[in-house]
């Protein structure tokens, strides 16, 4: 089954809540050079999606949060860039 554009923003949000819930919630310390690449994968996210022009790509934004997730909760091996 394909999914559909709000089916694969819902997953973006989730991962979006549970990277906030992570940092947030827990006190655990995480290496500075984690945090800047999980940083830099949201960043990149955000400037996609707010193009003042409404054009973004999907499948970026998913790269780019799930490459976040990934790295804070240590789950694949990813491409950071």
């Amino acid at each position: 089954m394909k999914k559909t554009n709000g089916m694969r923003l819902q997953r973006i949000q989730r991962l979006s809540h549970e990277i906030m819930d992570e940092v947030n919630l827990r006190n655990r310390q995480r290496p500075i050079d984690t945090l800047m690449v999980v940083i830099d994968n949201l960043s990149r996210a955000v400037g996609d999606l707010s193009d003042p022009s409404g054009n973004y790509s999907l499948d970026y934004l998913e790269e780019k949060v799930s490459n976040a997730h990934s790295l804070l909760f240590g789950k694949k091996k990813i491409n950071t860039y």
